[in-house]
């Protein structure tokens, strides 16, 4: 005879599996918002950026991919560099966290 399968006790096991996972995710946004230097940016401001982000042509998401993966590599500054540069016609306020939103995207 087989033994009966608790379904409630796996439930809650995979709940407090799945609130841990995303604690764990928070707290990487966070050190990657941090790591990119977009703490110093108003939340208004991030909050726009990633917005913007969301709604961004594939060329756009494709360029913001590449610097994130050459920031993940070690290559973080001259990628932030670079995207700085190449978003110069942005408004001043989206120019600098698209390139944080962009490596989050990433990760």
């Amino acid at each position: 005879m087989r033994k009966p399968r608790d379904y409630d006790a796996e439930l809650q096991a995979l709940t407090d599996k799945a609130k841990a996972l995303k604690t764990k995710k928070q707290g990487q946004l966070g050190e990657l918002v941090i790591a990119t230097g977009a703490d110093g940016l108003s939340v208004e401001q991030l909050a726009g950026a990633l917005l913007d982000a969301v709604g961004a042509d594939a060329a756009r998401k494709e360029a913001w991919r590449k610097s994130g993966a050459a920031f993940f590599r070690g290559d973080g500054v001259r990628a932030r560099t670079r995207t700085g540069r190449n978003a110069g016609g942005a408004s001043a306020s989206g120019a600098g966290p698209q390139s944080a939103s962009g490596e989050a995207g990433a990760a």
